[in-house]
């Protein structure tokens, strides 16, 4: 026998909140979701009536429904006009059908969108830096991921930088905040946690200001949204998603959180409680220009040319 929703009193429920026993239909579950993010954009006021938006795209379901309740939001609050931004790592057989689901999407809701290639701005892709890689560590050296996330995080900077906007949002969820901060902590770097907010620092030019409004929706509630909602998205996962550290701590925390149901929030809340704790002891370092590149740099040389500077050696 179905039970019924908890918050219109009529409606059949479709879903049950362990952490909060709430009894939630269709509607009232997007609309809580929907709620749940503007509730985020507000608190840490992350947009403005007159920002650019630059919104990253991948063609998951986070980014897919990110982008969908923001198309939303702006028909009720208008905000300057988005921009989806899709960076295309150059991952044969994965980013093909990514590529196309964004490109068709863009096109239904009318939003704008804009491609960028490793392969353009960094000279070689994913699959080729990977195979580079093998043969030069035989297998001991940095992951594809730790190659892949330092240089998605410039592609989307730059692409954004170049189209004017004043904010990038990109789709990481309470999960992949937690998993962050678990991350910083084996990785012997907890004082990152300050640096890796909500909305980022605003403060240094040539940085476009990074927002995070989903970063208090669970994964499996992103995904029923996306469901919900026949977000279209693409549900195979990154093949070199599970030689990474954060795959480990993810299964981690999803048996963690089935058996303490509210355990990510409580993550979550501890690290915001930290940060506030620890700004004072994190200050801005003092930036230059990459002697190679010209972006900017704490060092002589940028993390992005460091990287890419092995597969020559």
């Amino acid at each position: 026998m179905s039970s019924t929703c908890t918050i219109c009193k009529h409606r059949d429920a479709i879903y049950t909140r362990p952490y909060s026993g709430e009894k939630l239909c269709n509607r009232c579950f997007c609309g809580s979701i929907e709620n749940k993010v503007r509730a985020t954009i507000s608190n840490f006021e992350m947009f403005r009536f007159d920002d650019v938006i630059a919104v990253g795209v991948s063609g998951g379901k986070d980014s897919m429904a990110l982008l969908h309740i923001l198309t939303k939001l702006e028909k009720s609050y208008p905000m300057a006009e988005l921009t989806a931004v899709t960076i295309d790592e150059g991952i044969h057989g994965y980013r093909d059908e990514a590529l196309r689901i964004t490109k068709e999407s863009c096109r239904k809701l009318g939003v704008e969108h804009v491609t960028l290639s490793f392969k353009q701005l960094f000279g070689c892709e994913l699959d080729e830096l990977t195979q580079i890689l093998l043969e030069k560590t035989n297998g001991a050296g940095l992951t594809p991921c730790a190659y892949c996330g330092v240089l998605r995080r410039r592609a989307l900077n730059s692409v954004a930088r170049e189209y004017g906007a004043t904010k990038l949002a990109t789709a990481h969820n309470l999960d992949d905040e937690t998993q962050t901060v678990l991350l910083n902590i084996l990785h012997g770097d907890p004082l990152r946690m300050v640096r890796s907010r909500p909305i980022s620092s605003s403060r240094r030019a040539g940085f476009v200001c990074r927002t995070k409004p989903l970063c208090e929706v669970l994964e499996r509630e992103v995904a029923l949204y996306a469901y919900l909602k026949n977000v279209e998205f693409q549900s195979v996962p990154c093949p070199y998603a599970s030689r990474a550290l954060r795959n480990d701590v993810r299964v981690m925390l999803n048996r963690m959180e089935e058996k303490h149901p509210g355990l990510k929030y409580t993550v979550y809340r501890s690290a915001e409680k930290l940060r506030e704790s620890l700004k004072d002891y994190v200050s801005l370092e003092s930036l230059g220009k990459c002697k190679h590149c010209g972006e900017l740099t704490v060092n002589e040389t940028c993390q992005e040319c460091e990287l890419l500077k092995t597969l020559d050696t």
